[in-house]
């Protein structure tokens, strides 16, 4: 069991570290939404033609980073939404077999039909290097391959609660598990 253990810091720990860049990510968002929205605006007060596509789709890159890359980070910290009936008001033990048999019997499925559902795209997008079909447009592949890493993130990550939640229904954590965690976004 410490190897698991080992192994759901080592996940946590990972998704941490990208929340944090995501943290980045929504900064560059919004500057470059900001910046794309000033030129255009005085662009066109000064009768110029500027090629933002570049810009317009790195931001819809950035959007996506931060969908994609957020959904193991945003259930690493338990902000995602469920629909609270009963969950709030049970001991910590019961809100652990609520969430351990919706990991095994949702998360984990759903990830993997996504990787296998996912994997003939982002491969056909890789092989022919896939560009955007707008002018002076961004290449497409990259972001396709981080769907692909998106999802193995979120099944590491499924993973990492599965243990985290035996460990609290076995009694071996101390803490109780909180269902609403401070979350540091």
């Amino acid at each position: 069991m410490q190897i698991l253990r080992r192994f759901t810091k080592l996940i946590d720990a990972l998704n941490n570290k990208i929340g944090s860049v995501i943290r980045w990510l929504s900064l560059g968002m919004v500057l470059l939404g900001a910046g794309t929205a000033l030129l255009r605006y005085f662009s066109r007060g000064l009768g110029l033609s500027m090629n933002l596509t570049p810009a317009t789709e790195l931001q819809w890159y950035f959007f996506s980073l931060i969908f994609l890359l957020g959904a193991a980070y945003g259930l690493n910290q338990n902000v995602h939404v469920r629909v609270d009936v009963l969950y709030e008001k049970l001991s910590a033990k019961g809100r652990a077999w609520i969430d351990l048999v919706g990991s095994l019997l949702f998360l984990l499925p759903f990830s993997i039909v996504m990787l296998y559902v996912s994997w003939p795209a982002v491969r056909s997008s890789f092989s022919i290097r896939e560009m955007s079909p707008d002018p002076g447009g961004l290449p497409r592949w990259p972001i396709k391959i981080v769907i692909l890493v998106s999802f193995v993130l979120l099944l590491l990550q499924g993973l990492s609660q599965i243990v985290k939640q035996v460990d609290i229904i076995r009694g071996v954590v101390l803490e109780p598990h909180d269902p609403k965690p401070e979350v540091h976004v």
